[in-house]
């Protein structure tokens, strides 16, 4: 395996942790021709065998990277004790989903496996936390990874891809934007597959096409669901709870324009019906990418507070000496200061 490292500084937000190093490396965790799929691990300076968090950003499975993780959430998840594992993913139209959910597969089996050799983790104590479509992947890995997580958080996901939400097209996106021509979405996408969107930053492009048109489904998968809907029942998390589903945390603002927030209740539902353990907050007047205005905004204050408590409860995970949660996820945040190692 080829091993980039890569040592960074990173803001840590909390006032109780200051002048701290964390050591950001960098690993392929796989190959698929000339594709180099990569993997971030952030840890603090700890000899402890410490819980894992596999983050997956978001970008409608289109576009992103794994450095979208936002600073001061990673600071409150490796302050909580956790090492937290960032990844890339393979990305549509170029490769679909199957193979995408193949790539969180070996990611999984690639940190259970591989990572406890590199640092001092428990492989079975991983929690799956995501973003957007990252969420609706964290819900895949809900049936879809041996053994289950321990927990899924789903900031803002999906568990249906097959809804009128995304196979007719949306008014949002129609009357809120420039109309784009299918020769100009094409233009931003094709040719050999890629695991991140640095340097392609137009791929939104293609995303915003797909919304306009109601075809994101059939180009992210590959197959109608107008046609053959039952092919793609193994991609919808809804339709494949069981009991076994791991403990789930939804969270999602019921102003959301990009992925309905009936997508988290319906998911809520679901999780009832078969009696998972789970939890939705819904976060008042609260748009796509709530989470992105800061912790300083009591409703991302409150919603985070929640996931602390969860990931603390279902990965029975211990607080760092001296640290509590008001410490990780105090009122006010304060400024700390980093320094490269």
């Amino acid at each position: 395996m080829v091993i980039v490292i890569v040592l960074c500084a990173l803001l840590v937000a909390s006032p109780a942790w200051t002048d701290i190093v964390i050591d950001k490396q960098t690993y392929t965790y796989k190959t698929v021709d000339n594709c180099k799929i990569q993997a971030d691990v952030y840890r603090l300076p700890d000899n402890a065998i410490q819980p894992v968090i596999l983050w997956l950003h978001g970008g409608a499975l289109i576009f992103g990277q794994r450095g979208d993780i936002i600073p001061e959430q990673l600071g409150m998840y490796l302050n909580m004790g956790y090492t937290v594992v960032s990844i890339d993913y393979r990305l549509a139209p170029e490769t679909k989903i199957h193979g995408i959910i193949e790539d969180v597969q070996d990611a999984y089996k690639w940190i259970r496996e591989e990572v406890p050799k590199l640092f001092k983790i428990d492989p079975d104590r991983v929690a799956v936390i995501g973003h957007s479509a990252g969420g609706y992947l964290a819900l895949m890995a809900g049936f879809s990874v041996e053994p289950r997580p321990r927990a899924l958080v789903s900031f803002y996901g999906y568990g249906d891809i097959v809804g009128d939400w995304y196979t007719t097209p949306s008014a949002f996106y129609r009357n809120n934007y420039p109309i784009i021509s299918k020769q100009a979405a094409l233009n931003t996408v094709g040719g050999e597959a890629i695991s991140n969107d640095i340097g392609q930053a137009n791929r939104e492009i293609f995303y915003l096409y797909c919304r306009q048109q109601g075809t994101w489904p059939k180009e992210v998968t590959g197959h109608d669901p107008n046609v053959e809907p039952a092919l793609l029942d193994l991609f919808c998390p809804i339709r494949n709870v069981t009991t076994e589903y791991p403990p789930t945390l939804l969270l999602h603002g019921d102003a959301d324009t990009d992925v309905p927030y009936e997508q988290s209740v319906m998911m809520a539902n679901k999780l009832k019906q078969v009696g998972v353990e789970h939890e939705l907050i819904t976060i008042s007047s609260g748009g796509h990418l709530f989470d992105k205005v800061g912790i300083e905004d009591p409703r991302v204050a409150s919603a985070f507070e929640k996931v602390l408590e969860f990931l603390e409860q279902t990965t029975q995970q211990w607080q760092p000496t001296n640290v509590s949660r008001q410490d990780i996820l105090p009122t006010k945040w304060g400024k700390s200061k980093s320094s490269i190692r």
